[in-house]
């Protein structure tokens, strides 16, 4: 089957379908890579909980840590989304927005895919072991999470609780990387990233309301329905407060707030923007997440300033 151009949720101009060779776009599409935001979405809380490790410390965070957190992400989140469409094929082909996915249009095979899945997922790990013991077992505890994922969507109207489960789990990574423990300001960080998950992803889940109902498939944003913007703007009042929390408790400095303030003003403003009849929208709302994730990373690290006297 001849591939499409771009994916609806892909940017026009996006590097796979401009630059690379035709060859390997449907490989590259297969693990999203013309779709990054969900990288920084993966990536971003395992900075996180690097800069909170660092800012506790009074030190910058580690950058080779934050450099293997990002290959290790870009690679999980590919091996992540290949496993998510060999286990939603079938409805994959039946929505508007995925039916031209690789598997569901034909273009890579099942078999293809796991093939895929396991090199990524093999790169990841050597990424992994590379980290002390704690982190490795937290790496290797996340699995469980990935692979129930796919199908919290049949069984539940709130699978965006479980990505969030399983997308901030970076969080606790990171710091268990940076420190070889795990304390209550990386549980906050964590809990705050949960939240901050099911505010976005319902978002994402705007887009294919119709579909999704149609298809039998649950989603946050199908429950909702026109309270949607209220509730998340309560997921990211809870996001906010749960960050806020990490820092005080982690004895951060006072330069965390200026930051912080930005990235609660940024969440705010998305919840205030969203219409559950704009798809188009939504998805740009979705996607200014990185932003605002990599605003919280400024903030725990400008937090490192200043000691515990003067904390916030």
């Amino acid at each position: 089957m001849t591939a499409v151009s771009h994916l609806p949720d892909a940017d026009a101009a996006n590097w796979v379908d401009r630059f690379a060779p035709v060859a390997l776009r449907p490989w590259l599409k297969l693990g999203r890579f013309d779709r990054p935001t969900g990288i920084w979405l993966l990536m971003l809380p395992g900075w996180q909980g690097i800069a909170l490790a660092g800012a506790m410390d009074r030190q910058w965070p580690d950058a080779l840590l934050m450099l293997k957190v990002f290959v290790g992400a870009a690679l999980m989140r590919a091996a992540g989304c290949a496993y998510n469409d060999i286990v939603d094929r079938d409805f994959d082909a039946k929505v508007a927005r995925t039916a031209n996915r690789p598997i569901p249009s034909g273009q890579i095979s099942v078999k293809q895919a796991w093939a895929f899945l396991a090199a990524c997922a093999l790169v990841s790990l050597a990424i992994l072991l590379t980290m002390n013991l704690l982190a490795i077992a937290l790496g290797v505890a996340s699995l469980g999470l990935v692979a129930a994922y796919p199908f919290m969507k049949r069984i539940t109207w709130w699978p965006q609780a479980w990505l969030g489960l399983t997308f901030n789990w970076g969080a606790l990574l990171g710091y268990a990387a940076a420190t070889g423990r795990i304390e209550w300001p990386a549980v906050l960080l964590y809990a705050s990233g949960i939240f901050w998950t099911l505010g976005y992803d319902t978002i994402y889940a705007v887009q294919d309301l119709e579909d999704d109902a149609l298809a039998g498939v649950k989603s946050s944003a199908l429950r909702l329905g026109s309270a949607a913007p209220k509730a998340v703007l309560g997921f990211y009042v809870a996001a906010f407060v749960l960050a806020l929390a990490a820092a005080w408790v982690g004895g951060l400095g006072p330069l965390f707030l200026p930051p912080a303030a930005l990235f609660g003003a940024h969440l705010s403003r998305q919840a205030a923007r969203l219409d559950v009849g704009d798809g188009a929208a939504a998805l740009a709302l979705f996607k200014s997440n990185s932003l605002a994730g990599l605003m919280l990373v400024i903030a725990l690290a400008a937090g490192m300033w200043a000691g515990p006297a003067s904390s916030i």
